[in-house]
């Protein structure tokens, strides 16, 4: 099979939601604050709304990525499977890159659940180009509840490269805060 060749693979990179920084507990266990548990279902109703639906879901271990996942899911009829790795905290660009590249490769679209800086070197590494002013804006930054769509065509996940994806999409969903009760 000729290089490039093979399914459509679609890579969702999604940066936990905003978390919360209370006294004394570990940065593993920082929860979601105000502001990510509204951003957070509103990152799920974005990819719902774009038909970026995943098969597999990989998320970090912390608790602030695993409320977004949750928080995210909630948002769609039927969540696919999840697996939470302990390599997703505080991983870097090789480190993500061996995760992805245990995926099945019945598995189309892949979501990965985790953290910064790790998730912007990550999506920065794999664009080869992207889309419209895409890579100039996650260059710039790549803030909580970002998302990022990577696509390329390959038999597998193992094949998976710095340099071999397209930046289609880069957006960040945010919840609305509630507005001043009535009267």
């Amino acid at each position: 099979m000729p290089a490039g060749a093979g399914p459509l693979r679609r890579l969702v990179v999604l940066r936990h939601a905003k978390s919360a920084w209370p006294e004394g507990v570990p940065d593993h266990d920082r929860p979601l604050g105000p502001r990510g548990l509204r951003d957070a279902p509103a990152a799920g109703r974005a990819l719902a709304g774009a038909d970026r639906l995943p098969d597999l879901a990989l998320c970090s271990t912390a608790e602030r990525a695993r409320r977004t996942w949750e928080l995210a899911s909630a948002q769609w009829g039927t969540p696919p499977p999840v697996r939470y790795d302990p390599r997703l905290y505080g991983a870097d660009v090789p480190e993500h890159l061996e995760v992805v590249r245990e995926t099945p490769p019945e598995v189309g679209t892949l979501l990965l659940v985790g953290h910064n800086p790790g998730l912007e070197d990550l999506v920065l590494a794999l664009a080869a180009d992207g889309v419209d002013d895409t890579l100039d804006r996650v260059a710039v930054k790549f803030p909580t509840s970002a998302i990022a769509v990577l696509t390329w065509h390959a038999p597998t996940w193992h094949t998976l490269a710095p340099g071999t994806a397209l930046l289609t999409e880069m957006t960040v969903p945010r919840g609305r805060k509630p507005g001043p009760a009535a009267p």
